[in-house]
């Protein structure tokens, strides 16, 4: 659809590779089992730092740009992978840095002696916010619950325009109620997949410079680093990301034991 309605070649050749990569007509190295991109798909980064200033060059200026940062996030598989970016890329902010504990607990008081609250605090459960939530002021964060749709919704991005004790006051960047300013409190959520139940209490929030692939998904972006330093598990979870994208300027950084680590992918 895309690339019938911006009549543009170059669009329907990446639509071609994309297509060729999903269904697995990319030659495979028979010695390594991994694939190698077409010359004219992508061009590369040579480190992590360079794939974070290709997707947000100058982010000490243009942050406060929310048209700009709406439209720009890198993408990793792994948990661990996205909280480094997102924290490099947060200390490039000028501002203090705030920090927000959570207050967690066994939702069966019987199981408190089982279940320190020190354990409790070092739990990082996927899909649930850090015991400590650091941000500052103009952090880009995505919602993690849904807190009051359609407005907010999980995976809605924001830009955070003030810090207060108990909410955070933050403008949706993306989606039709861009530009808007909410209000997010503090509210108790139980993860449930882990094997017993404790209760967070915290912002519904964390972090979204860099997101995970999965949690890519509905998200539309102009300019989108890959980092894929550890492969991904399907095919299917390598191509995501570019689905969302309807042409290409492409970077990639090489892994030492295998072909591909940083992509880097930037629609004209």
């Amino acid at each position: 659809m895309r690339v019938a309605l911006q009549n543009d070649p170059s669009a329907a050749e990446f639509s071609r590779q994309l297509l060729a990569l999903g269904n697995g007509h990319i030659p495979i190295d028979v010695l390594t089992g991994l694939i190698s991109f077409p010359a004219n798909f992508c061009e590369f980064t040579s480190s992590k730092e360079e794939l974070i200033t290709k997707v947000f060059p100058s982010i000490e200026v243009n942050y406060n740009n929310l048209d700009w940062m709406s439209e720009r996030a890198i993408l990793a598989a792994r948990n661990k992978d996205v909280d480094s970016l997102n924290f490099t890329v947060r200390s490039k902010i000028s501002g203090e840095l705030r920090s927000y504990k959570s207050v967690d607990s066994t939702t069966d008081e019987n199981e408190a002696v089982n279940y320190p609250t020190e354990f409790l605090n070092s739990l990082d459960v996927p899909g649930t916010p850090p015991h400590n939530l650091q941000v500052k002021v103009g952090s880009i964060i995505i919602m993690l619950r849904n807190l009051n749709p359609p407005k907010l919704c999980n995976g809605t991005r924001l830009s955070i325009k003030k810090l207060m004790n108990n909410v955070i006051q933050s403008t949706i960047i993306k989606g039709n109620f861009k530009g808007e300013e909410v209000l997010i409190p503090r509210i108790p959520i139980i993860p449930t997949d882990i094997t017993f139940q404790f209760k967070r209490i915290q912002f519904p929030v964390q972090l979204a410079f860099a997101m995970t692939i999965n949690k890519s998904q509905g998200q539309s972006l102009e300019v989108c680093g890959i980092n894929l330093e550890f492969s991904c598990f399907r095919t299917g979870s390598c191509t995501l990301p570019v689905r969302v994208l309807a042409n290409r300027l492409c970077c990639l950084f090489l892994h030492q034991k295998t072909k591909l680590k940083t992509l880097f992918i930037k629609m004209h």
